[in-house]
C-alpha cells in the first residue's frame, strides 16, 4: 500500500513538475506579447507626437506667410478692390485656424484666434474710412415695441433714454471699439431691435445693458456683448466672432465662426460654431444648440458663409483648466428639459 502510495506521489508530482513547466513559456509568451504591445503603443505615440508637430509647424508657417500679406494689404487699403483681396485671404486665414483646433495647443489657437481678430478690427476700420459716413436710428420695435418697452420698463425709467442715434465713438477696452461700431449702450428694461438691413455684415456692439431683450435680424459681421446683466440676446448668424465678456444672468442665442466668453457668470449659450468656443475667467456657464428662427434666416445664413452642417456647440475649451482627464467645473451642457425656451 505504501508502495502504490509512493508511486501516486510521485505520479502526481511528476504531473504537476510537467504542468508548471508547460505554463512558464505561455508566462514569457504573454510577457514578451505585454512588452510587444508596449513598445508599438510608445512608437505610435511617438509618430502622432511628431505629426502633430509638423502639423503645427506647417500651420505656424501659412498663418504668418497669410497674415503678412493681408496685414499688407490693409497698410496699403487706399481701394475698395485692395480692401476686398484682404477681406478674401482673411476668411482664408480663419477657414486655416478652424481647420486646426484640433491638434493646436491651447496657447496657439488663442494667439491665433487674437491675431485674426484685430485685422477684422482693422480691416473694418478700413473700410468705414473708405465709405461716406452713414447715419444709423436706433429704434425699439417701432410702434408695437415701444407700447411693449412702457410694459417692461421699470418704475421710473425713462421711455427711450441711453437708445443710441447716430452714435458716437465708442471706445472699450481691449481695443475693439472706433466709429464703426454701433449697437445699443446703457439701456434699462427695453425690448430693443435691428433689421436685417441695418446689420448687414456690420460690427455690433451692445454694452451697459441691463434686464433687457435684443433681437438682432440679419448678418452682422462681429457681435461684442460687454458688461450685460439680466438680458436675452437672440442674434442671426455673425459671419466671424462673438465676444462675451463681464456678463452675467444672460441669455444668448447666436451663430458664429468663434466665441469667446470672458469674465462671465450663470450664463445659457444656445449656439452654434463651426470652431471650438472658448471660456475664461468663467462661472455657471451652459451650452445647447442654437435654436433661434424668424423668416429669412435661411437666406442669412447663406450671406454669413457659415457651414450649416458643422456645429461645435458642445467643443469648449476652458482656457482656466488644463485637465484633459476631467471635465471643467465652469462650463457644462444645458439638460434638454431645459432648453425650451420662449423667444417671443
Amino acid at each position: 500500500m505504501e508502495t502504490a502510495s509512493c508511486s501516486a506521489a510521485a505520479a502526481n508530482g511528476a504531473v504537476g513538475s510537467q504542468r508548471d513547466r508547460s505554463l512558464v513559456p505561455e508566462r514569457l509568451q504573454r510577457r514578451e506579447q505585454e512588452r510587444q504591445l508596449e513598445v508599438e503603443r510608445r512608437k505610435q505615440k511617438r509618430q502622432n507626437q511628431e505629426v502633430e508637430e509638423e502639423k503645427s509647424d506647417f500651420f505656424a508657417a501659412a498663418f504668418a506667410r497669410e497674415r503678412a500679406a493681408v496685414e499688407e494689404l490693409l497698410e496699403g487699403g487706399e481701394s475698395m478692390e485692395r480692401l476686398e483681396e484682404a477681406a478674401a485671404r482673411l476668411q482664408g486665414l480663419q477657414k486655416l485656424v478652424n481647420d486646426s483646433v484640433l491638434f493646436l495647443a491651447a496657447y496657439d489657437l488663442r494667439q491665433g484666434q487674437e491675431a485674426l481678430t484685430r485685422l477684422q478690427t482693422t480691416l473694418a476700420e478700413r473700410r468705414q474710412e473708405l465709405q461716406p459716413k452713414k447715419r444709423f436710428a436706433f429704434k425699439t420695435r417701432r410702434k408695437d415695441a415701444a407700447s411693449a418697452a412702457k410694459v417692461d420698463s421699470a418704475p421710473g425709467a425713462p421711455a427711450a433714454e441711453g437708445i443710441l442715434a447716430s452714435p458716437p465713438p465708442l471706445k472699450e477696452e481691449g481695443g475693439i471699439g472706433s466709429s464703426w461700431v454701433f449697437g445699443f449702450s446703457n439701456v434699462e428694461s427695453q425690448v430693443l431691435e435691428k433689421r436685417a438691413e441695418e446689420l448687414h455684415q456690420r460690427d455690433v456692439l451692445l454694452t451697459e445693458l441691463s434686464k433687457c431683450t435684443v433681437r438682432l435680424y440679419g448678418n452682422p459681421n462681429t457681435l461684442r456683448l460687454a458688461k450685460a446683466r439680466s438680458c436675452t440676446v437672440l442674434c442671426g448668424p455673425v459671419s466671424t466672432s462673438v465676444f462675451l465678456e463681464d456678463c452675467s444672468d444672460c441669455v444668448l442665442a447666436v451663430a458664429c465662426q468663434q466665441l469667446r466668453v470672458h469674465t462671465t457668470r450663470d450664463t445659457r449659450i444656445f449656439l452654434q460654431v463651426t470652431s471650438r468656443a472658448i471660456v475664461e475667467d468663467c462661472s455657471g456657464i451652459q451650452f445647447a444648440p442654437y435654436t433661434w428662427s424668424y423668416p429669412g434666416i435661411d437666406k442669412d445664413f447663406e450671406g454669413s458663409g457659415l457651414d450649416r452642417s458643422k456645429n461645435n456647440w458642445n467643443d469648449v475649451d476652458d482656457f482656466n483648466w488644463l485637465a484633459r482627464d476631467m471635465a471643467s467645473p465652469n462650463w457644462s451642457i444645458l439638460p434638454e428639459e431645459e432648453r425650451m425656451v420662449q423667444w417671443d
